[in-house]
């Protein structure tokens, strides 16, 4: 990574980890990061998709779940294990002043998983229900959004791997978004 940039990503984590920091982001950051938190708004999508869609909405699970495996793969065993980049908490720049709210992690930085998976997700259900629903799009973007800041805010990734894990995870739930319209052209939201 060039130096100019990897100083900005240092500053910009520094900005976010330590100038932002608060009582309120202090509590709510670790939950919004946390998988398990969302398990209800999954049993919902879930929920939702088999009652609206039936036959389609069991398909479009399907996909929506090969997606984010697709996108938790090769996020964190080929592209961590290819870049090697290592945590704020383990950087020689940054690890001295890192406010840890939650354990460092034991795998590389970039790209962040979290980011790659929920934008994946974000993006996938924006390519199918978008037409239907308009604030699908702004919902999941934030949502999302929300999760990559708390990853940043919590000091377990530098902002360079949220951005480029939410790129990615976007277009992976695109692709898997247009391969589900490929194989069920008659659906509509």
């Amino acid at each position: 990574m060039p130096n100019q940039l990897l100083d900005f990503d240092r500053h910009l984590f520094y900005f976010i980890n330590h100038d932002l920091s608060n009582t309120f982001f202090d509590w709510i950051m670790p939950l919004m990061r946390n998988p398990q938190f969302w398990i209800p708004l999954y049993l919902f999508i879930i929920a939702f998709c088999l009652w609206r869609y039936k036959k389609q909405g069991a398909i479009l699970i399907v996909m929506l779940i090969l997606a984010v495996g697709f996108a938790d793969f090769t996020s964190a065993s080929l592209i961590k294990k290819y870049v090697v980049r290592v945590r704020p908490c383990r950087d020689v720049v940054t690890s001295a002043t890192v406010i840890s709210r939650v354990p460092c992690g034991t795998g590389y930085s970039f790209p962040s998983t979290h980011a790659t998976d929920h934008f994946a997700i974000a993006l996938f259900l924006n390519c199918l229900f978008l037409k239907k629903w308009p604030w699908v799009l702004p919902a999941c973007v934030l949502w999302a959004t929300i999760i990559c800041f708390a990853q940043v805010y919590v000091g377990v990734h530098f902002p360079v791997d949220v951005i480029c894990g939410a790129i990615y995870g976007s277009l992976v739930g695109w692709l898997f978004a247009a391969g589900f319209k490929k194989l069920q052209p008659e659906f509509t939201a």
